[in-house]
């Protein structure tokens, strides 16, 4: 499978993925994006079409514990952030939007670690 048909087939799961789930202010969209060398998380409310918060591998906080943003250990790292960081906001519940991802390794690995740090998806 060559790049550009491997980019295709993720944006039509994530097209099939986004017409199921809508992100509110008190149940908002937690959207992950994960690059070859980093991973990046946000938590949107599509009502108002705003980025609640948000946190990656570039992040100050993740940044200092961990040595290379693209693996799993660094994937832990930021999905225990943003949960920790959403529930200081007062949000307890999300939707998980794997972007056109697949549910393994890296994704899986933030989604884990976010519900550990107490989200509830």
């Amino acid at each position: 499978m060559d790049r550009k048909a491997k980019v295709e087939a993720r944006s039509r799961r994530k097209r099939r993925i986004r017409k199921k789930i809508v992100g509110t202010i008190e149940k908002p969209r937690m959207c992950v994006y994960k690059s070859l060398s980093q991973m990046y998380v946000q938590l949107i409310d599509d009502t108002k079409g705003k980025v609640i918060t948000g946190a990656s591998t570039l992040s100050n906080e993740v940044k200092a514990g961990i040595k290379y943003g693209g693996n799993i250990e660094a994937a832990k790292k930021v999905g225990g952030y943003i949960g920790k960081k959403a529930i200081d906001m007062g949000i307890k519940e999300v939707v998980f939007d794997r972007n056109g991802f697949k549910y393994h390794g890296r994704v899986k690995a933030l989604a884990e670690s976010a519900r550990e740090a107490g989200l509830i998806f």
